[in-house]
């Protein structure tokens, strides 16, 4: 279809990929955030290969290249620092064609704010309603002002005011059971080596270190408690050390040079897998269509998917854009079920849900010379719409 004007509520990774896939189609676009100021959430994400594809096929395969971490390979640790196994992640790029990069945040949104021009971004516009036609969809903000077009895409996040709209009734995150810290410190032989991504692993917890560009180290650590502990935090770093008290050295290096002002503590959600992500002409995309646990380390990829295949709908659907998102939701609704389920199944592994399952890993990773962990990776990746 040619000539859409195409409304995209949401800057963030998703909105903004989206935004930059929709330009190149020749589709104008508007973009709105609420925000006043655009601020990733987050401090680092891993890129997987399936993720940088498509930034590759948008031209941007150099700029992405140039933020992201030079990661060779992948080690796992007991808490107390045996080495469980080392392997190189060369296979891995060599079976996919792409190697992938872990990228900060910050890095990752001026990068996409550049590509789609950051004068085009309306901030402070909180989309608090939808209506919609035969012949268009209208976005309603907070001020009172409008605006009319073709497509609407809401990619607000995991908090979206417009998922409702879309589901025909709310929809509450589900506490995956742990929390999670992170941020960014600078890379130290003291740490991890300078090219692989290193997690210490024990207790049901993690504590994880992944080479990010400039020299930096993107940690997170996680801890499985109830909801009701978790929303009691006190001082951050008193926190870790409670947490993580007799771990191995590096560990302890982390958490006494962490800035604790500039470190994140999260509470993680998921959200169940819908049974729809369209209404009409507005579509679902990113965290406001698939919110999953951090654990496959795919949240980023799968909403740069979402606005590969949404494009690639509407450009080559003729009849018209109710049935080029019915396209799109059926490309996409199993393949962001799976990521869900998955994700959701190795958070519960991970973290001690069943301890005795938890431990057989421990046990497994003795013996894992990186095959297993390639193989479920590679799967993954090779499943995306660009293989």
């Amino acid at each position: 279809m040619d000539n859409l004007k195409v409304i995209v509520i949401g800057a963030g990774m998703g909105g903004l990929t989206t935004g930059i896939a929709l330009q190149q189609a020749g589709y104008t676009v508007e973009l709105y955030d609420r925000v006043r100021e655009l601020r990733p959430a987050g401090a680092a994400i891993s890129l997987w290969s399936n993720g940088v594809k498509v930034l590759n096929q948008l031209g941007l395969s150099q700029e992405i290249a140039s933020i992201g971490g030079q990661m060779d390979r992948m080690a796992y640790y007991s808490h107390t620092g045996e080495k469980l196994n080392d392997f190189s992640l060369l296979p891995l790029i060599e079976r996919v064609g792409q190697r992938p990069y872990p990228v900060a945040r910050t890095d990752l949104q001026q990068m996409l704010l550049q590509a789609f021009g950051a004068e085009n971004v309306r901030l402070g516009m909180k989309c608090v309603g939808v209506e919609q036609d035969a012949t268009s969809v209208t976005a309603r903000f907070e001020n009172g002002s409008t605006t009319t077009g073709d497509v609407l895409v809401a990619a607000d996040g995991t908090h979206s005011l417009l998922r409702p709209y879309v589901l025909g009734q709310p929809l509450d995150r589900r506490y995956v059971g742990y929390v999670n810290w992170n941020g960014l410190v600078p890379a130290t032989d003291e740490l991890a080596p300078p090219t692989s991504w290193v997690i210490y692993v024990g207790e049901h917890k993690r504590a994880s270190l992944m080479p990010i560009a400039d020299d930096r180290f993107y940690f997170f650590f996680d801890v499985p408690m109830s909801k009701e502990k978790a929303q009691e935090s006190g001082e951050l770093r008193a926190e870790l050390e409670h947490s993580f008290a007799g771990w191995a050295t590096p560990v302890q290096t982390l958490i006494q040079c962490l800035e604790p002002d500039k470190t994140n503590r999260v509470l993680i959600h998921d959200i169940e897998p819908l049974e729809t992500l369209v209404r009409g002409r507005v579509a679902l995309l990113g965290d406001s269509a698939h919110g999953a646990a951090p654990d496959l380390g795919q949240g980023g990829s799968q909403a740069i998917e979402d606005a590969f295949v949404l494009t690639n709908c509407l450009k080559t659907t003729t009849l018209s854009v109710a049935d080029a998102l019915q396209h799109y939701e059926a490309d996409r609704k199993e393949r962001v079920a799976d990521i869900i389920t998955r994700a959701r199944k190795r958070a519960d592994m991970i973290h001690g849900k069943d301890p005795a399952k938890t431990q057989k890993w421990y046990e497994e990773l003795k013996y894992d010379d990186g095959t297993e962990t390639i193989d479920g990776i590679a799967k993954t990746i090779l499943t995306g719409p660009l293989g």
